[in-house]
C-alpha cells in the first residue's frame, strides 16, 4: 500500500484535516449576521468529528468506544447539515462545499459502518 492510500485509513490525520480544511474554508468567508452563526456551528461540529475519534482511541472499554464512534456519526451528520445552510447563502462557493461535504459524507459511512460492526 501507498502513503497516499494509507493516508485515507489514517482516521486521526483524516479527521484532523478535515475539520482543518472547514476552518480554512470559513476563514475565506466574510461574515454576515445570517452566516455567523452557522460558520460557528459548522466549526464546532466538523472539529468534533476529530475530537470524539481521539477520545474513542482512548476508550475505557468497548461500549466507551463505541459512544464516541456514535458521537463522530452524529458530528459528521450534523456537520452535513451546516454545509447544506452554508450553500444556501453562498451558492458561488458550491464546488468548495460540495468537496467538504463528499469527505464529510465518507467519514459518515466509516463511523456507520465501525458503529454497525460494534453491534454484532
Amino acid at each position: 500500500m501507498t502513503k497516499i492510500q494509507n493516508k485515507n485509513f489514517d482516521l486521526e490525520e483524516r479527521t484532523a484535516r478535515f475539520g482543518e480544511s472547514v476552518i480554512d474554508f470559513c476563514k475565506t468567508i466574510k461574515e454576515t449576521m445570517i452566516i455567523k452563526p452557522i460558520i460557528a456551528q459548522l466549526i464546532r461540529s466538523s472539529t468534533s468529528i476529530g475530537a470524539n475519534y481521539m477520545e474513542a482511541n482512548g476508550a475505557s472499554s468497548k461500549k466507551d468506544f463505541g459512544n464516541k464512534i456514535y458521537i463522530c456519526k452524529k458530528e459528521s451528520l450534523e456537520t452535513k447539515h451546516w454545509l447544506r445552510m452554508l450553500l444556501k447563502c453562498l451558492p458561488e462557493t458550491q464546488t468548495k462545499i460540495k468537496r467538504l461535504w463528499n469527505e464529510c459524507q465518507e467519514l459518515t459511512l466509516i463511523f456507520s459502518k465501525i458503529s454497525l460492526s460494534l453491534k454484532k
